[in-house]
């Protein structure tokens, strides 16, 4: 009677963490629009409370304050981010077919998401500041880097030509290539996902020697 006992109490010990880990994924997700259209500096858990269903109280329940959640909900978005790629990378059969497929998904998440790139870029910025999620942002950061390192391998493979430069120095070019048709898209410049998707595919024949810096 005492392992039955046991046993459910355990039972509802875990639901409850669950449900728990469960409101705090519901509260980021909420919480991620209005961090990324305001930025860290203008957001507060009252102002994503104002454009939210859930009250200032709430969330300060299930998150000690904005870092946390801002964390949690960039975390969040990164999970899905970091698999962009594994897809084109899985199917592709040829070097050109993954050059172009490759180009073709960064613009097209340049113009779908890039208020929430902007919120990454924002916040990795404000961990040069913020020691408090430098941990995190440094996790997330090597996530993203080795993304872009298995798009460059399997391009080098493909081809038949080594890397000249090693993954994550290409991560750090595609990365400052991206941020920089981050910037000339919110500036409202119409060709920036264009230009985007042409320089990252010339630049992975770069990174194999094949085409020209």
């Amino acid at each position: 009677m005492t392992e039955i006992v046991e046993t459910r109490r355990d039972r509802i010990a875990r639901r409850q963490v669950d449900k728990f880990g469960e409101r705090r994924a519901q509260l980021a997700a909420a919480a991620l629009h209005t961090l990324a259209e305001l930025g860290y500096a203008r957001t507060s858990l009252r102002e994503i409370a104002q454009k939210s269903e859930f009250t200032h109280g709430v969330l300060h329940y299930y998150f000690n304050d904005k870092v946390e959640l801002i964390t949690q909900a960039v975390r969040q978005y990164e999970q899905v981010c970091v698999t962009r790629y594994d897809d084109i990378v899985a199917t592709a059969t040829a070097a050109e077919q993954l050059r172009d497929d490759f180009g073709m998904a960064m613009a097209t998440t340049l113009d779908a998401d890039a208020p929430l790139h902007r919120l990454w870029y924002d916040l990795r910025n404000q961990s040069l500041y913020e020691e408090s999620f430098r941990d995190d942002v440094l996790e997330i950061d090597g996530h993203r880097e080795q993304m872009i390192g298995n798009v460059v391998d399997c391009y080098a493979d493909l081809s038949g030509r080594p890397l000249l430069i090693p993954s994550t120095t290409a991560y750090a070019i595609f990365d400052g290539l991206f941020q920089q048709a981050l910037l000339h898209k919110l500036a409202g410049r119409a060709d920036a996902a264009d230009n985007l998707r042409t320089e990252a595919a010339r630049l992975l024949d770069v990174v194999i020697g094949q085409g020209r810096p």
